[in-house]
């Protein structure tokens, strides 16, 4: 086994983080890259992490050269280019812009429920904005119904950026809100997820329980 060449400041139960590992798992670079543990919120900051990304957020790449990466499109489309297997990103053409559309629809699903959850768990139940949660969950639920009724072909034809960022946004939807159950309206989403989530690269990064 090699000797890691990069680090990844790195929390498992983080959806963006998630995606990242996913694509090492893929791609066969797991052991090019060592963890840093970065347990964060937006009002607990980690100054070691702060250091490389001044935004405090992760996942964030530190390079051999020392150069940090971030966000995780941009270390995605980094590590993608490392790995002489077929490339998860189109390189180019029409292909190119539909997956990563695909794969920012999943990210903006990340983002409001992260955002609930913040809303949720930092703040105290009397300070919560009913009407800004619930705009977040329906983000949530409009971008869920464009996959179901038109990207199920697609994310099954490759596991690639779009089919990673899809898995790992149903992934973080029932580690932390489970009581949004989508499943109900959108079954062939959750059939779809059902067989992916069997995948090796998947089951190894389950948030925790």
């Amino acid at each position: 086994m090699s000797t890691p060449s990069m680090t990844l400041f790195h929390n498992p139960a983080s959806p963006y983080v998630r995606k990242v590992m996913v694509l090492l798992h893929e791609t066969g670079q797991l052991d090019r890259v060592a963890l840093q543990a970065s347990q964060l919120t937006p009002v607990n900051p980690d100054a070691a992490l702060n250091q490389d990304n001044p935004l405090g957020k992760i996942p964030a790449l530190r390079l051999a050269d020392g150069n940090v990466l971030y966000d995780s499109r941009v270390i995605l489309d980094y590590l993608d280019q490392q790995h002489v297997g077929n490339p998860l990103i189109p390189r180019e053409g029409s292909a190119r812009w539909r997956r990563l559309t695909l794969a920012a629809l999943a990210d903006g699903i990340m983002d409001a429920s992260v955002l609930i959850r913040y809303e949720l768990a930092l703040r105290a139940p009397e300070k919560h904005w009913e009407q800004w949660l619930d705009g977040q969950r329906d983000k949530i639920r409009r971008a869920l119904a464009v996959l179901e009724a038109d990207a199920i072909a697609e994310l099954a034809s490759h596991f690639d950026v779009a089919s990673i960022s899809v898995a790992c946004a149903l992934g973080y939807l029932d580690f932390r809100h489970p009581d949004l159950q989508w499943r109900d309206a959108q079954p062939r989403l959750a059939a779809w997820y059902a067989e992916v989530i069997q995948r090796p690269s998947m089951l190894t990064t389950q948030p925790p329980a």
